[in-house]
């Protein structure tokens, strides 16, 4: 069964998402040279990618600058280019920590980002970087969002989310049974055809 495409998000957050650049950039002192062929955030994409290759060490204040940009960017493959030199320089645990406050505590659109973000969180750590022990963060993860699938209705949220969920019931913790049969039970039945295709991909990890 091939994975869908994860459909765009419904609702508009390229104004925030803006602002989350721009503050990124100017923490870094990064320029972005204006140009017709290219509109500003693409520029800047590009310039904080080259900033990151040269230049990982990063000021403290650029963790939370960060992780803003990486949950409101709506592109689940670019919002990489936030989480990885944040993995680098503040480490897995603080990364993984922050984005499940944002699905625990934010807005729709950050829940929603916040679910695409951490596919990123399990990037191999640049090499000297020291190893983390976040099973219990991932646990913590797992079961929270599987009560935000469930809770939550927001299209966006539900779609970003499903695509990460443990959803065998049979390979899941005893006490998270119901929770996995509940949330499968309810993509099955969704209008959606995105979380209706992926719920079977799912349940057969």
């Amino acid at each position: 069964m091939l994975f869908p495409a994860l459909p765009g998000r419904t609702d508009d957050g390229s104004e925030p998402f803006h602002r989350c650049v721009a503050e990124v950039v100017a923490l870094l002192g990064i320029e972005v040279e204006p140009s017709d062929a290219f509109p500003w955030l693409s520029q800047a994409r590009r310039a904080i990618r080259l900033h990151f290759a040269t230049r990982p060490d990063l000021p403290p204040e650029a963790f939370d600058a960060l992780m803003k940009a990486a949950v409101h960017d709506p592109d689940p493959s670019f919002n990489r280019g936030f989480v990885e030199p944040a993995l680098n320089a503040f480490g897995r645990r603080r990364v993984r920590t922050a984005l499940l406050a944002y699905l625990m505590t934010g807005a729709d659109q950050e829940k929603a980002g916040a679910a695409s973000a951490w596919y990123w969180s399990g990037l191999r750590l640049r090499s000297g970087g020291s190893a983390e022990d976040t099973a219990d963060l991932v646990a913590m993860w797992h079961e929270a969002a599987l009560r935000e699938f469930v809770g939550n209705e927001h299209l966006d949220v539900r779609r970003n989310l499903v695509s990460g969920l443990p959803l065998n019931p049979e390979a899941a913790p005893p006490e998270l049974r119901p929770l996995v049969e509940e949330v499968v039970r309810i993509a099955r039945a969704h209008p959606d055809e995105y979380i209706r295709h992926r719920v079977e991909i799912q349940v057969r990890v």
